[in-house]
């Protein structure tokens, strides 16, 4: 599997279980543990929620949301 494809995998997977979460908004954020990310995913998550256009969000407390 090429880089791009493991890369769009993995932020699909990370969408899915913070919409799982409920982590719609700011208000709703929540830490990885609540959106019960496994550790692949939480060393995936920093690559994701740092982009400018991406969909994953952080707050300044270190929880995330859509």
């Amino acid at each position: 599997m090429s880089m791009r494809g493991m890369q769009f995998i993995m932020e699909q997977r990370l969408v899915r279980k913070f919409e799982k979460a409920g982590a719609t908004s700011m208000e709703k954020a929540v830490t990885f543990l609540e959106a019960k990310l496994n550790l692949q995913e939480q060393y995936w998550l920093e690559y994701f929620a740092g982009s400018f256009l991406g969909k994953i969000k952080k707050t300044r407390n270190h929880t995330y949301y859509l």
